[in-house]
């Protein structure tokens, strides 16, 4: 029973953690990646130091929840966004100046985009914003925390 566990965890995937098998240098072990803003924090976890594949994997997980713990990062296994390229600086929230609003997406927990926007000439310019930036957090966070 305990080594079907063992494999079960050794075929998952697992956010920021790659399985690196370099046959021509002997590297065999476990990457992991943690990115934060803007930061990268990586350390490789090799299997003959960890005493086999399995154990290196427990560290390299280890290592990475206590890393992105320590930084202030959400421990998710979804997927986030952290940059913006939208101009406003808030992702997942763009100005549309030939509609007059701002226009709000995200994705929800069943991976389905959801849109809607925020009229400016209904809220004013600052207030319009305001409140898309808020729809866009309370999206964010619905998001995460359901099984996140």
């Amino acid at each position: 029973m305990e080594d079907d566990k063992r494999q079960k965890l050794l075929l998952e995937k697992h956010k920021d953690i790659a399985r690196i098998d370099q046959e021509s240098k002997r590297t065999h072990g476990w990457y992991v990646r943690v990115r934060f803003l803007g930061r990268t924090h990586s350390k490789f976890f090799s299997d003959r130091k960890c005493g086999g594949r399995y154990s290196s994997l427990l560290s390299a997980i280890t290592w990475r929840d206590k890393t992105e713990k320590k930084l202030g990062k959400v421990r998710t296994n979804k997927h986030m966004v952290t940059v913006s390229n939208s101009g406003t600086g808030v992702v997942g929230v763009r100005l549309n100046d030939k509609l007059n609003r701002f226009e709000v997406s995200w994705v929800t927990h069943l991976g389905k985009q959801g849109k809607t926007s925020v009229s400016i000439s209904k809220h004013g310019k600052k207030a319009a914003f305001t409140r898309a930036c808020s729809i866009r957090a309370e999206k964010e966070k619905a998001r995460l925390e359901y099984g996140g």
